[in-house]
């Protein structure tokens, strides 16, 4: 099975207005902004409630700690640092659910580790200290697979929907015209055209999330 995913509790109006509920019947995962690059108490009160309703797994979006860019601006922290805001991210969303069954990296964080190996083991090292007993999510044929396996975790491995890929299989920046690929029928072509993946992410603050997810969905039960 390749489970669908989305980022979502990183938009508060999306929560009241219903768009991230209107994603959300098209999925099997979700994982929760849990006060780092986004989230706040009561995005992720509502969030982990919202994914209880529809009976998803939960899974925790920790980020740099930069909301102001929205954790998409690359840093250089000490990787005790990293490990640090990694298990305080993670921790915080668990006093909403005790349900937390994968972490997926957010952003620049997920980005750099792709290609760091010692930033991927900072990261899998900071979700130790909550449990070593969940799922590490990261980009398909990247390194950080590699690193999180070696520290003792399960991995899954992960393709994009609505982004568009360099030639080495690393995402095209965001700064990139047409990196998102807003198209439905496209982004699902692109993922029936992968192979080896676990799970497929759609952006919930990506332009018409839900009808991707949609259709990726629909291309999946083909």
């Amino acid at each position: 099975m390749i489970h669908i995913n989305a980022d979502i509790g990183e938009i508060p109006a999306h929560i009241e207005d219903g768009t991230q509920e209107a994603l959300l019947r098209y999925l099997t995962m979700v994982n929760i902004a849990c006060g780092g690059h986004a989230g706040s108490p009561e995005t992720m009160r509502e969030s982990v409630a919202q994914a209880e309703s529809w009976k998803l797994r939960i899974g925790a979006h920790p980020g740099y700690p930069d909301p102001a860019n929205f954790g998409r601006v690359e840093l250089t922290l000490p990787l005790e640092a990293v490990s640090e805001t990694v298990f305080e991210q993670v921790r915080r969303l668990g006093e909403f659910t005790d349900a937390i069954g994968h972490v997926k990296p957010h952003g620049a964080l997920y980005n750099q580790a792709a290609r760091d190996p010692a930033l991927a083991r900072a990261i899998a090292r900071g979700v130790a200290r909550y449990s070593k007993g969940v799922t590490l999510v990261g980009l398909a044929g990247s390194r950080m697979l590699e690193a999180f396996a070696e520290e003792g975790f399960a991995t899954m491995s992960e393709a994009f929907a609505d982004r568009r890929y360099n030639a080495d299989g690393s995402l095209a920046s965001r700064a990139l015209p047409g990196a998102l690929i807003e198209d439905p029928a496209e982004a699902a072509a692109q993922i029936l055209a992968m192979g080896g993946i676990d799970t497929v992410c759609v952006h919930g603050d990506s332009p018409g999330a839900a009808a991707i997810a949609r259709a990726i969905a629909q291309a999946l039960l083909r």
